[in-house]
């Protein structure tokens, strides 16, 4: 049903002048408008100072308790590395590797023509995100003043990380060297961070800008509803060059989590910790997740392409 307003039809036809009787009708008469234009819009902007001084309040006692929770999860995690000290890698001894070849720990070797291929092509990847990519992101930032990226001096990935993948990619897949190169879909990253308050909109805003800039979505992964890790992964390509490059989504206390986290993600991800230090390890990220604040409406942004339902 539709609202009736003043004027519509709660009042009296062109043809009865005379006053309805909201007592024989049922309905209350729509009182006046007795404030000014200015009386309203000083109420109006006392209004919006409150909540927004109510949304700092919250913002700001969700922020100390996570405080809290992250300085316990250190303690946590130095005990950790008491009852696991991790051996330092020996130094890699390349001394024998033709001059212009690549040696990483394990069996990561790029002879010389493989490697002066990858370091042609990640020379490339860094005229893309130079030239293209991060001038893109530094538009879309300007966009909203109440988000901005953080660890941008971090933009690129290591170019002796960038190797370990490729290494990886050429045995496991075949890839080329430039093929592997263009796999590798975090070598350009970002991280926009948000106020918990505007997290929602300003993720579903942005991702929008990012359309805008001519940029295609490839993945979206949402992850505020899982135990081990908070926030939104997102994967891009850039069709004029094909340069992938991933965006992430995090509040101040999610991106703290991310980088509290971090080290125990990479011991799970070799596969090297046995059952019981496993345990302990998926235990720590899920007690870091714990304490992270889901901003408002966050889980509900959706995956792209989106997830069955059985698959989350």
């Amino acid at each position: 049903m539709g609202v009736d307003w003043p004027g519509e039809m709660g009042g009296p036809s062109d043809g009865d002048s005379s006053p309805r009787d909201s007592r024989s009708s049922g309905s209350r008469p729509v009182p006046a408008e007795t404030r000014s234009r200015q009386e309203y819009y000083d109420e109006l902007r006392r209004t919006v100072s409150v909540a927004s001084r109510q949304n700092a309040a919250a913002e700001q006692a969700a922020a100390e308790k996570w405080t809290e929770a992250a300085e316990q999860s250190r303690w946590m995690w130095n005990e950790y590395k008491r009852k696991w000290p991790q051996d330092e890698r020996p130094p890699v001894d390349s001394s024998a590797d033709p001059p212009g070849s690549w040696r990483a720990d394990g069996d990561r070797f790029l002879p010389v023509a493989t490697n002066k291929r990858v370091d042609a092509e990640c020379g490339r990847v860094a005229e893309r995100e130079r030239d293209r990519i991060s001038p893109a992101m530094r538009a879309v930032e300007s966009q909203d003043p109440d988000r901005h990226l953080i660890g941008f001096d971090h933009r690129r990935k290591g170019r002796d990380r960038i190797k370990e993948k490729v290494c990886d990619k050429i045995e496991e897949y075949g890839f080329s060297p430039e093929g592997a190169v263009s796999s590798v879909s975090d070598a350009i990253r970002y991280t926009y961070q948000y106020h918990e308050v505007h997290y929602t909109k300003g993720v579903r805003e942005d991702v929008e800008r990012l359309k805008n800039q001519g940029f295609e979505l490839h993945k979206l992964r949402n992850s505020w509803s899982e135990e081990e890790y908070k926030g939104i992964n997102s994967q891009w390509i850039d069709p004029g060059s094909g340069q992938r490059f991933e965006v992430q989504f995090h509040t101040r206390s999610s991106f703290e989590a991310k980088q509290l986290t971090h080290v125990a993600y990479e011991r799970l991800r070799t596969q090297q910790a046995d059952a019981f230090e496993t345990m302990v390890l998926k235990a720590f990220q899920r007690k870091v997740s714990a304490e992270v604040p889901v901003p408002p409406y966050a889980a509900a942004i959706p995956d792209y392409p989106e997830r069955d339902a059985d698959a989350r």
